[in-house]
């Protein structure tokens, strides 16, 4: 695969709306540029924590124990969910209660994200081939960069909302979305 080509389909796999996205746009929304500046390096932690594992061992592992991966689902599905319900009750104010989107939360989203699979096991180069190592840079650039715009559209709506009661409904579409997230990931992960 061509580096423009590999690097075209990583951009949109990352920009697609998923549990890191929407937990990057909220910190934006909530906190501004300044705190998901502060969430980059746990999202890039937690992709490089899957993926280089993954890229390295996943396909001989994921060939001797296919129902590993649907085990993955099944966990990943579960952390979004509780995400998706610790948002739906969470004070939306951003001095309120669970406001604060920390990083180990972007962490274990991230690294649970199923997206991780698709990179190491599709689209990176085989750990041996030369390219693995630039291409694998030019991927942690995507992640910053994709993160720094959605993080970005989340700030964007700071100045929309300059009423209260904007907040809550946005803090609910978050968490409704990661519930639906959820649902797929578990629906998934049900053995066919």
């Amino acid at each position: 695969m061509s580096t423009l080509t590999f690097l075209l389909a990583v951009l949109a796999l990352l920009v697609a709306p998923g549990p890191t996205n929407t937990l990057i746009g909220l910190a934006g929304a909530r906190h501004g540029l300044r705190r998901v500046l502060a969430l980059v390096p746990a999202e890039l932690a937690g992709y490089l924590s899957a993926v280089l594992p993954l890229a390295l061992l996943g396909a001989p592992l994921l060939a001797a124990a296919p129902a590993l991966a649907l085990v993955l689902k099944g966990v990943a599905a579960l952390w979004v969910l509780r995400l998706a319900c610790t948002l739906w009750q969470a004070d939306a104010s951003p001095e309120g209660a669970g406001a604060r989107l920390t990083p180990g939360q972007i962490y274990v989203t991230t690294a649970l994200n199923p997206k991780a699979l698709v990179f190491a096991l599709v689209l990176l180069p085989p750990v041996q081939e030369p390219a693995f190592l630039p291409q694998l840079g030019l991927f942690c650039l995507a992640v910053a960069a994709v993160a720094l715009l959605w993080g970005g559209a989340g700030a964007l709506t700071r100045r929309a909302r300059s009423r209260p009661a904007w907040t809550p409904p946005l803090h609910r579409i978050a968490a409704a979305w990661l519930g639906f997230v959820a649902l797929s990931l578990a629906f998934g992960a049900l053995p066919t």
